[in-house]
């Protein structure tokens, strides 16, 4: 096990802390929920990087940075759903994506074809984790940092959850497309029988 590998296996605990945080009302959790996020999404990053750097790039960290990706934001956007910040559909489209590509994958791999990540499926994970971030950062500023100031920051909390549910809708529309493009990609490895 090698420092990209457990970088990348370090969100899966980081998800489940991030969303208990989400569910504390104590002072200070909301902050720690987003700070959390924002090492766990440069984790995301820092991990390529070292693997890139020190000639460290395997298999297992390609596909475990994948998974755990996908673990990490759907994770936390089912807190989100649960807390009634974002619909279930939204997320549920989300969710169809990711196992139609990961049974496509498999598929994939059963017949020895490999199938890298795309520009289009790097895009929608970027893209996800910024609306993540921007939604995880309302409640930030709504308590703790309202409270710090002690000013009333709801006007901009609103806005910010706004750009937040425009970015996930953005993020949607790269999910599909992404999911589209996969399956264009490689229909005829998927389904030559």
């Amino acid at each position: 096990m090698n420092l990209p590998n457990l970088i990348t296996l370090s969100r899966i605990p980081l998800m489940f802390l991030v969303v208990w945080l989400m569910y504390q009302s104590w002072f200070g959790a909301a902050s720690l929920a987003f700070w959390l996020f924002i090492v766990a999404a440069v984790g995301d990053w820092l991990d390529g990087y070292i693997a890139r750097k020190q000639k460290l790039v395997s298999t297992f960290g390609k596909f475990m940075d994948a998974l755990t990706d996908k673990i990490f934001v759907i994770g936390l956007m089912i807190a989100f759903v649960e807390l009634q910040v974002l619909p279930i559909y939204w997320v549920l489209i989300v969710l169809c994506r990711e196992f139609l590509v990961s049974g496509m994958r498999m598929m994939a791999a059963a017949k020895g074809v490999v199938v890298s990540a795309e520009r289009g499926g790097k895009t929608k994970t970027l893209t996800q984790l910024i609306a993540v971030g921007f939604l995880l950062f309302v409640p930030m500023l709504q308590t703790d940092l309202a409270r710090w100031f002690n000013f009333d920051l709801s006007p901009y909390g609103e806005a910010i959850h706004r750009t937040g549910l425009w970015l996930f809708i953005l993020g949607m529309y790269f999910t599909v497309r992404s999911g589209w493009d996969y399956i264009v990609k490689y229909r005829a490895v998927v389904f030559d029988d």
